[in-house]
């Protein structure tokens, strides 16, 4: 419990961020989520090559890239009770270890139709759900007027996304895109190894709770605005991570490794901003953040409909990702101040919230693909998703400030 720590006498005097946590641990959180999350979204850059090599239509291609998501948003619930349960440590070395045997087999045993890399998206799925385990690893070290910072570069591991738009294409080219699958393995190891000897769980966490405990913040409707607003920042993060190499080479007819780096240069913009929207919101409120977020975001995501040239799609989808980063950290800037006793589940479920999201924008693009023939209804769709959750903000924001201010040292 966050808010325990700093109650300590030895702790009370460090009021800057750097001295005020534990650095090896928070170094530790990052290395893992962000090489976790290179791999959860490892079938996005390798999608062209595969839907060539298993001929798959447009709807197979957005739910197989999907499917990760999915799995890891339903994970994160699970994670996040084994945070509380056997403490953040032993649960992220549990998913990386199921993750590196996922991936080497598959590499060894190959992929070779549609309902295998379906497969191989669930196993991928534990590296999603990395999120409901670095997260509080890094939380529970640093008291609430940090909790945005620490949150913000523990999740800027997000970052991992980036290597895998700007490596998984050019190593398919060299060696196919199984091998690629093999060679994830390597760095994946020696993260585990730093990990193991970084990582140190947070003094006096929470006792482990009932089942039914786990879920009682589910009865506070202030935690279904948390996790529907992640569902909009997060899900329009990692869902357009997932599917920009589809959407470049089916679009503008690009090639794998073009696509790549257009994909590279949107999701390190949102990468980027994660740790800045979280000290954003220490500085300014978590709402007045998030409420920049929804109208750029919205405005970004319905131009990108209309966009009709590669430079222009990419412009839109820079500014859209910098929003959905910036708020993503915005949202867990919040989340600690209201739940600080159930930070575990409440990461697993406003993260597993941001995983639906997720799923959903993969999915619908592939869809809207193999339907209308344009991806363009999919971003309007979700454009009009982050409106319906600014009017959500522009509601229960009067009634947050009251309660969640009057009681904190943050800003609301």
């Amino acid at each position: 419990m966050a808010t325990a720590i700093w109650q300590d006498d030895r702790t009370s005097d460090k009021t800057g961020f750097w001295a005020s946590g534990h650095t090896p641990t928070l170094i530790a959180a990052f290395l893992y989520f962000d090489l976790a999350f290179m791999v959860w979204v490892l079938l996005g850059p390798l999608a062209p090559e595969i839907a060539k090599t298993l001929a798959l239509t447009p709807a197979e291609k957005g739910l197989m890239v999907a499917t990760p998501t999915l799995a890891g948003a339903i994970l994160r619930v699970v994670n996040g009770l084994l945070v509380d349960r056997i403490g953040p440590k032993k649960a992220g070395a549990i998913s990386q270890i199921i993750v590196i045997a996922g991936l080497f087999s598959a590499w060894a045993m190959g992929v070779n139709s549609f309902a295998g890399t379906l497969a191989l998206g669930v196993i991928l799925g534990f590296a999603g759900a990395s999120f409901a385990i670095a997260l509080p690893l890094a939380s529970r070290w640093y008291p609430p007027q940090h909790q945005g910072k620490a949150m913000g570069l523990a999740g800027m591991g997000n970052s991992g996304t980036v290597l895998a738009a700007l490596f998984a294409p050019a190593l398919a080219k060299l060696f196919g895109w199984n091998a690629v699958l093999g060679l994830a393995c390597i760095p994946l190891a020696l993260v585990f190894v730093a990990y193991m000897l970084l990582a140190k769980d947070a003094p006096n966490a929470p006792a482990p709770k009932s089942f039914g405990q786990y879920l009682t913040p589910l009865k506070s409707a202030d935690a279904w605005w948390l996790m529907g607003f992640y569902a909009v920042t997060f899900g329009g993060f990692v869902g357009l991570a997932a599917s920009l190499p589809i959407y470049f080479t089916d679009r503008f007819g690009l090639t794998t490794i073009q696509a790549g780096y257009c994909t590279a240069a949107c999701v390190f913009a949102g990468s980027l901003v994660r740790p800045m929207g979280g000290a954003l919101a220490d500085a300014v409120g978590g709402v007045k953040a998030l409420t920049g977020v929804f109208v750029v975001a919205a405005l970004a995501l319905a131009g990108v409909g209309m966009a009709t040239s590669v430079q222009s799609a990419l412009a839109l989808f820079v500014c859209a990702m910098l929003a959905l980063g910036t708020g993503n950290g915005a949202v867990f800037q919040l989340v600690p101040q209201r739940f600080a006793a159930e930070i575990g589940v409440m990461t697993g479920l406003v993260g597993f919230a941001g995983g639906i999201g997720g799923f959903y924008l993969a999915s619908s693009l592939g869809v809207a693909k193999q339907l209308t023939g344009s991806f363009s209804s999919g971003f309007l769709i979700f454009a009009g998703l982050a409106l319906v959750a600014l009017a959500g903000l522009t509601l229960v924001k009067r009634g947050w400030r009251a309660r969640w201010g009057a009681a904190g040292m943050v800003r609301i």
